[in-house]
């Protein structure tokens, strides 16, 4: 890559010219587009699909050390939902379109919406849609590689996220279920 030449100015501004109605998407994007906005909206379902169990499991926590988990569920949800904004967003600058049907959204969701009784099945059940999260950005991650590297960075940006969520109802797990 070192010794790869850059684009002189004139070749540069005759292609921004071409193709103007695709906005952000020029001829050097590499990526598969329909592959890559497949992959968004399926990102997104799942975002949402998170952001409302989260949701659900706050108002539904009860127990003695439930207020602290419950907060921790609603930033979680709160977190969820700028993810899919974040996703939604991009899927537009790419050309495409939002996929926020209800209908379809738990089926395209890679993570499931589960309900859970008690306390330490929510956050079982919101570690393991977390776990699956990690695993899904991991692989979208290398499915881009370098051929979308805005898309890339900002599922890595997510999957940070992730993680640190998993990190903490690790926590909350074990400290509920070894206190």
């Amino acid at each position: 890559m070192a010794n790869q030449q850059l684009t002189d100015v004139k070749t540069l501004r005759a292609r921004a010219r071409q193709n103007i109605e695709e906005g952000a998407v020029t001829s050097t994007y590499q990526a598969d587009r329909a592959a890559v906005l497949k992959m968004l909206n399926d990102a997104l379902a799942t975002e949402l699909v998170c952001a409302l169990r989260y949701r659900r499991h706050y108002f539904m926590a009860k127990g003695l050390e439930s207020k602290s988990v419950a907060d921790e569920f609603l930033v979680h949800s709160n977190q969820e939902l700028e993810h899919a904004d974040r996703i939604a967003e991009r899927i537009v600058q790419l050309g495409g379109a939002p996929d926020l049907a209800p209908d379809t959204l738990s089926g395209r969701s890679h993570a499931e919406y589960v309900e859970a009784k008690s306390l330490v099945d929510m956050i079982k059940e919101d570690l393991v849609a977390e776990r699956i999260a990690i695993d899904s950005y991991r692989e979208m991650v290398q499915f881009l590689g370098e051929n979308d590297s805005t898309s890339r960075r900002l599922l890595e940006q997510i999957l940070e996220v992730e993680e640190e969520h998993a990190e903490e109802l690790s926590d909350f797990l074990q400290d509920m279920c070894c206190s």
